[in-house]
This record gives C-alpha cells, structure tokens and sequence, in this order.
C-alpha cells in the first residue's frame, strides 16, 4: 500500500498536541496540553484555538460526541471538559481529588465514560450532569484509555496491573490478564471484527481480545517502538502511532504489520483519528498534525 504523509505545523510554539479527534463538523479536534487549549483544523489546514478556563488543567484524551459536542479529560485539573456545539466550555469538576482523568470516550447511551489513573477508577458522567466512579478491583491499576464494546460494555487498558479491563452499565467489573509480562498496554479501540485491538507500549505489541476474553497478540517487527494510540482505519485495518520509532503502524485483522516512516524527526506521535476525508490524522508532540492519506498506485 502506498501511502503519503503530509505535515502541518501549529500556530503557537511548543503546545503540546496529544489526543486528536474527528468531529461531526468534518474538522479535526484535538488537545494541546501545553498552551491549555483545544485546537480546531479543517481538513484544508485552518486553525483555530478555544481556551480551557482552567489554568493548566492538562488537556489530554478528547472526543467528539453523536451530539456533536467535543470531551476532554484535564488530568491535572481533576475535571472533564465539554466544548459544546456552540464554543461554550462546560467543566465537571470530579468528586474525588487527583484522581488524574485520563482515557474518555462516549457510552451506549450517550453518557460519557472515563478512566482515572490515580483513583484507580472508571467515571461515568450521566446526560443529567451527575457523575457515577466505580472502583477497580486491582490497586493501582493505573487505567488508561477506554472504549465502548460492541457487546453493550465498556473496555479499558490497565497499564500497571498489566490487564485488559471490562465494565457493564451495571458497574461490574471483569479483568483479563495479558500473557506478555510487563505490556504495559495503552490505547484501545474497537476492530471491524468486533473484537478490541490495542497498543503494548512496552511489550511492543500489538494486542486483541474478544468480547469472550480470548487475546491474541502480535510482535512489531520495529524494537522499541513504543505504541500509544490506536483506531479502526478506513481500509478495515487498526493503525497505531508508534512515538519510540518514529511511525505510523498498520496491522491486517489478520495479524500483518507495515510500517510508515514520519517525516519530521523525533515527532512523538500519540492521539491518531480518521479524519472526514478518510485520511489518517495523528497528533505529534513537536507541534504539528500529521495526515496520512493513501496513493492509488498509477
């Protein structure tokens, strides 16, 4: 497959990008930890930027909703963010202190989900506003990103406790135990073939898991890789941003893995996100958007 990657360098210095995603306007939406803001590009490269009112809240994970409105988790901050259709930031302020929001996603039923790596704890913010925590079973688990399943639960990685981690609307909680020793796993997502795909960081994998508890997992050939994010691509392939070596990664259902070199040095590519063009559009911590779209061979 041929594929290019073009570049698009931020207005402000050094802001940090690192969760990205792809709004219902067919703009990209993303974080920018380190100027406090989230940032709006159009798929033609226009920026705009919309001030968090917190100071240094830490701006990391970030999606965009059925609604239309844009999430974020402020890890510092202890707060989850909503920028609503209109421009207006709306922040939910979490019961418990330094609980460290990390991963958000939306819920079946448009609530929103999150994980909390210090409190050890899965949130739920319900369309009333009110906020539901439940607690893992394992101590300092260290949950990171999370997903909505195709089986009506809610799936998360556990980063320290090495595990893959399963929640009902309900509230009960399932873990399933990786078999590599120390992978440290991150992103997650949901895989055209229903199952859940996600990141190794230091197991350098790629990893999958069935709404069974079934988990196969799969070697990068690149050592060191160092994976973060994931997503289901529009070719029916997971692609990953890989921030140790530099590229962009892709594996089949079937377990083959290519990789693509980024352009820029020492990038640091984390959040990845299908863009409305059906492009690939990832988030690099030397402050730049990267798209990469596929070339039709002549």
């Amino acid at each position: 497959m041929n594929v290019k990657i073009k570049e698009y360098e931020l207005p402000h210095a050094d802001s940090g990008p690192y969760g990205i995603t792809s709004g219902r306007d067919g703009a990209l939406w993303f974080t920018q930890h380190k100027t406090n803001r989230i940032g709006r590009m159009t798929i033609k490269g226009k920026v705009e930027h919309f001030n968090i009112p917190t100071i240094n809240a830490g701006a990391l994970s970030i999606i965009s909703t059925t609604q239309g409105d844009i999430w974020f988790t402020e890890n510092k901050a202890n707060k989850i963010g909503k920028l609503t259709i209109t421009g207006e930031i709306m922040e939910y302020v979490l019961p418990n202190p330094d609980s460290a929001p990390f991963g958000i996603t939306e819920g079946h039923h448009g609530d929103i989900w999150f994980t909390e790596m210090n409190g050890n704890r899965i949130g739920r913010i319900l369309p009333s506003g009110e906020t539901i925590e439940y607690d893992l079973p394992h101590p300092a688990s260290y949950p990171s990103f999370i997903v909505a399943g195709s089986d009506h639960a809610l799936w998360f990685t556990l980063n320290q406790s090495n595990q893959i981690g399963r929640i009902t609307l309900e509230g009960e909680v399932t873990t399933y135990q990786l078999p590599t020793a120390q992978a440290g796993p991150v992103g997650i997502t949901n895989g055209p073939d229903e199952a859940l795909w996600f990141v190794e960081i230091n197991g350098n994998k790629i990893g999958r898991i069935t709404t069974s508890g079934v988990i196969n997992e799969y070697a990068i050939p690149t050592p060191n890789a160092r994976p973060h994010a994931i997503v289901t691509g529009p070719d029916g392939a997971l692609w990953f941003t890989e921030w140790g070596s530099n590229q962009i990664g892709r594996i089949t259902v079937n377990g083959k893995i290519t990789e693509y070199p980024i352009p820029t040095k020492n990038a640091e590519p984390h959040g990845i996100a299908v863009g409305s063009d059906h492009a690939l559009w990832f988030a690099e911590e030397c402050n730049k958007l990267g798209r990469l779209s596929f070339v039709q061979n002549p």
